[in-house]
């Protein structure tokens, strides 16, 4: 029986999100093709380094991984932004520093991941709600991170789930970083489209854009 686990933090693992309404995990398991099993191990406010414990947990039937985890490294380092720079290009470099620490994480993250020998999807970090008034600073700066992460999905010849194109309605945000009812149903809808299509996809580099 295929075993889809999710790994990363509360992008999945919105639960408390929610007001009992139906996070990510109980969508993805009335999504997922018949004779699927879906189980969480991602926890909330996880960062790159805390794949390896929810990895650790993972059951030895698991077939298949999603991993979506960097928002909370990307909020760590949110600080940057607040911080003086004399030049466009003075700023530009405090960005590309918080990228190469991440790129470092991020790739030993996922060299962890890659040796269980499963079939691996990642996700982008998606955007904030266009409501909020630094919406465009955030997106701007979370572009460095997701340049990390697609790279590395690309270079791996990973299936990528964007997150930016999928939750693309304020609605979808319970608040400004967590997913909500509806932001979680069309991650569990992308999610459950790549299982559903052809085992080929999880093994070449395919971008599921729609939830």
């Amino acid at each position: 029986m295929p075993h889809l686990v999710l790994l990363g933090d509360s992008i999945f693992d919105n639960a408390p999100y929610v007001a009992g309404g139906p996070d990510v995990i109980r969508h993805l398991k009335g999504k997922v093709p018949d004779g699927w099993q879906a189980t969480l191990r991602a926890i909330d406010g996880a960062i790159t380094h805390s794949v390896a414990d929810q990895l650790a947990r993972v059951s030895p039937d698991a077939t298949h991984l999603v991993v979506s985890v960097g928002g909370n490294d990307a909020l760590g380092a949110s600080h940057i932004l607040s911080e003086p720079a004399l030049s466009v290009g003075q700023a530009v470099k405090l960005l590309a520093g918080a990228q190469e620490r991440f790129a470092q994480n991020y790739h030993a993250m996922l060299d962890n991941v890659l040796a269980r020998g499963l079939p691996t999807a990642l996700c982008t970090i998606y955007d904030t709600r266009i409501v909020e008034p630094d919406h465009r600073v955030i997106k701007t700066a979370l572009g460095v991170y997701n340049d990390v992460i697609t790279r590395a999905c690309f270079a791996r010849g990973l299936p990528l789930i964007d997150l930016r194109l999928i939750c693309n309605e304020d609605a979808d945000y319970a608040n400004p970083i967590e997913p909500s009812v509806q932001g979680g149903a069309k991650i569990a809808s992308a999610i459950a489209r790549l299982a559903a299509g052809p085992e080929a996809d999880w093994r070449r580099s395919v971008v599921v854009a729609s939830g």
